[in-house]
Order: structure tokens, then C-alpha cells, then sequence
């Protein structure tokens, strides 16, 4: 009976896997908010009836993917990171902002599903908000660990978070680093921003024309950010 079991699951994650798949690639010929039940199960040889077990709606499935999305991007920030020593915390910054680019570069449809514009009528649900935070904490890991280990370089006078602003940051920080400052996660949150506005600047052609292609601005821009956020520099 298990066994039995065992079987039927796993020959359900497998065709669960293969209809994400065509999802995949139907992204790229009709965009998210094209994104069709019917033809996916026309071009897996299914009847509609059957893909609905799986995903009961669009919008069940478009959750699937963004949630997939979101992990292997953020798999891979998390791995680049974890290949460079762990006391080297300009290196780990440079690793995780280069994997997301390159990421990004590679699954730019994927990419614009979870950071592009967003799909008319679809609200992503709550499962979305781990996966999606998985890049944002391998950045305040790296600050963390470096705060920790008083490598932080202080910052020059800057303007004083405002009352609201500083409210949130510091509900923000007793959530995933309460060892940082308000002011430290502040400017960590501006340069997460600004990596994201690079590479999506990139992938949707703003930079044509002015710094394309963009390598060099990129690894200019990603050590300007490190300087920003404290991280000390190479010895």
C-alpha cells in the first residue's frame, strides 16, 4: 500500500513538473496574462478535466511558477554566496548580485514574471513571500555577518530616517536582523532596490545605447552599492 502510494505521488510531482514545463515555455510566446489551462493541456496531450486536479485554476498555476521563479533565483544567490568564504563580505556580495544577474540573463521570461509588470487580475497569494524574500536575506545575511563581526565601515552623515520610514525599518529588522541598526538595513533595502533596477533595466532594453553592453557598469554599480551599504573593502 505504500508503496503503491509512493508511486502515485511521485508520478504526480512528475507530470505536476511537466505541465509547469509547458507553462514555462507558453510564457514566452504569449506572456503571463496569456498564460492558457487549455493550451497547456493541448500541447501535453491532456484533456482540460485532468490538468485541473493538478491546478484548479490560472492562477493556481501562475503561483507554481512565480514560486518556482522565486526559488531558483533565490538558489542560486544562496549558492553563489556560499562558494566564497564566508569572511569575505565584499566577495559574497559581489557573488550573490553577479548570480542574480546571471540568473536574470538566463530565464529572462521567468525573470519578467516575477519582476516585470504585473498580471492583470492575478493577486499573488502569501506562499509567494518566503521564496520571494530569498535574495533580499542572502544580502542582509552577508551585512549581518559582517556588523557582526565589526567590519561595517560607519557611514557619512546622511539624512535621518524619517518617524514612519524608521518605524518600519525597525519592525523589518526585528523580523530578519535585529542586530543591524535602522539606518545599516535602510541602506542594505536601498541597494537591493537598485540591483533589481539594473538587471531589469537591462533585460527590458533601457540601457541600449548608453552602457550596453552593461558588464562593466553592472560590476561598477555593484561595488558602488557595497561602499554604500559598509561592506569593507578589498585587502
Amino acid at each position: 500500500m505504500n508503496a503503491s502510494r509512493t508511486a502515485r505521488e511521485r508520478a504526480r510531482a512528475e507530470l505536476s513538473r511537466e505541465i509547469r514545463d509547458e507553462a514555462r515555455r507558453q510564457l514566452a510566446v504569449t506572456g503571463a496574462d496569456g498564460l492558457s489551462l487549455r493550451a497547456v493541456a493541448r500541447e501535453l496531450g491532456m484533456v482540460s478535466s485532468a490538468l485541473y486536479r493538478y491546478y484548479p485554476s490560472r492562477d493556481d498555476l501562475l503561483t507554481a511558477l512565480i514560486i518556482d521563479a522565486y526559488d531558483a533565483l533565490g538558489a542560486a544567490a544562496e549558492s553563489a554566496a556560499a562558494a566564497v568564504d564566508s569572511a569575505d563580505f565584499r566577495g559574497r556580495w559581489r557573488a550573490i548580485t553577479t548570480a542574480v544577474r546571471e540568473w536574470a540573463r538566463a530565464h529572462r521570461y521567468e525573470y519578467a514574471l516575477i519582476y516585470g509588470s504585473p498580471v492583470p487580475g492575478y493577486r499573488a497569494p502569501e506562499d509567494t513571500v518566503a521564496p520571494a524574500s530569498r535574495v533580499a536575506l542572502a544580502l542582509v545575511a552577508v551585512l549581518r555577518d559582517a556588523w557582526q563581526a565589526g567590519a561595517v565601515r560607519p557611514a557619512p552623515p546622511e539624512r535621518p530616517l524619517s518617524e514612519p520610514l524608521s518605524a518600519q525599518v525597525q519592525t523589518l529588522a526585528a523580523a530578519i536582523a535585529p542586530e543591524l541598526p535602522g539606518p545599516v538595513l535602510a541602506r542594505a533595502l536601498i541597494a537591493w532596490t537598485q540591483l533589481f533596477g539594473m538587471v531589469s533595466f537591462e533585460l527590458f532594453g533601457q540601457l541600449v545605447g548608453d552602457v550596453d553592453p552593461s558588464d562593466e557598469f553592472f560590476a561598477h554599480a555593484v561595488d558602488h552599492m557595497a561602499d554604500f551599504v559598509g561592506l569593507p573593502a578589498e585587502t
